[in-house]
């Protein structure tokens, strides 16, 4: 399991909600997901960056998904807000997240509190943009629309005017449950995800309450410029792993520091023109393919 995070540049607020950036956004995650066959726990896309919890098979399964999802939207976004600069920040940020339930609950439960804890909607459910938050409490499907640009521009160089959705079709998102969770029943589930819900609304109130403030609202932000930017942008480094203990992160270092020296040697001996030099599974060697995990041997 992986916890994904991409910013727009310099925060600005290019995937401002609204009913059509919304459809979109799900249209477009919904086609990457069919695609690549992702296995999504759960999302949320803010004004100016999006988290996603998704599990997936290897390296190369999720760098084709997020080059799918971001080249899209970017296009899409772009187009709807009139934007023709560099659309993201920098590449997606996709931080491993142990196998513990612990690691699990927390980064679902940090996902589900988007929102609230930016002090800009009092519930998670009052967050106007794309959000998987009613799927998880109520079953409720996640649909939106996938534009073919490509058969439009056809059409419109053979002289034709297409209606505004006559080159569309519905895409769905379907979410996989935690892994930790596999084996509760659907009303299990979601009530385990309500019980979540209802301590980031205390968290959120108590906050409030405590700090004498109220949240931004709906109406503000969507009044929002999407060219505009916040005055300063929260900068904090990100941890290496998500882990709920300091053994298995100190074990998921190790595996990395383990990984990170076999590919050096393995790029020094490529390097010196050795092509028997052995790159780790799971890796991108500079110039060659990727290598996946050996047919019947399970990743060491």
């Amino acid at each position: 399991m992986v916890e994904v995070t991409c910013r727009t540049i310099q925060g600005r607020f290019l995937l401002k909600p609204s009913r059509e950036l919304n459809s979109i956004t799900i249209g477009v995650l919904g086609r990457a997901q069919r695609l690549y066959r992702v296995d999504i726990h759960a999302f949320v896309f803010l004004s100016n960056h999006y988290h996603l919890l998704v599990s997936v098979e290897d390296a190369l399964q999720l760098a084709r998904f997020m080059n799918y999802l971001n080249s899209n939207l970017a296009r899409e976004a772009g187009r709807l807000h009139r934007w023709r600069e560099k659309f993201w920040g920098r590449r997606y940020q996709a931080i491993i997240v142990s196998n513990e339930d612990t690691a699990h609950i927390d980064r679902l439960r940090y996902v589900l509190s988007h929102g609230c804890k930016e002090g800009l909607v009092a519930r998670p459910r009052d967050w106007p943009g794309a959000h998987s938050i009613d799927a998880l409490l109520v079953g409720k499907p996640i649909t939106g629309l996938w534009f073919n640009r490509t058969r439009e521009y056809s059409a419109r160089i053979r002289g034709e005017t297409p209606e505004r959705l006559e080159y569309s079709t519905r895409e769905m998102v379907h979410l996989a449950p935690l892994p930790c969770w596999q084996h509760l029943s659907r009303g299990a589930y979601r009530r385990r995800v309500t019980g979540l819900v209802r301590q980031i609304e205390t968290e959120t109130a108590n906050h409030h309450s405590r700090e004498g403030t109220r949240p931004l609202g709906r109406k503000a932000l969507l009044d929002q410029d999407p060219h505009s930017r916040p005055e300063r942008i929260k900068r904090a480094a990100a941890p290496a792993f998500h882990a709920a203990t300091k053994s298995v992160r100190n074990d998921l270092k190790a595996a990395y520091a383990w990984f990170l020296s076999a590919y050096r040697e393995a790029s020094e001996r490529l390097r010196t023109g050795d092509s028997t030099a052995n790159f780790p599974e799971g890796s991108f060697p500079p110039g060659l393919p990727f290598v996946g995990w050996e047919p019947g041997l399970a990743p060491g």
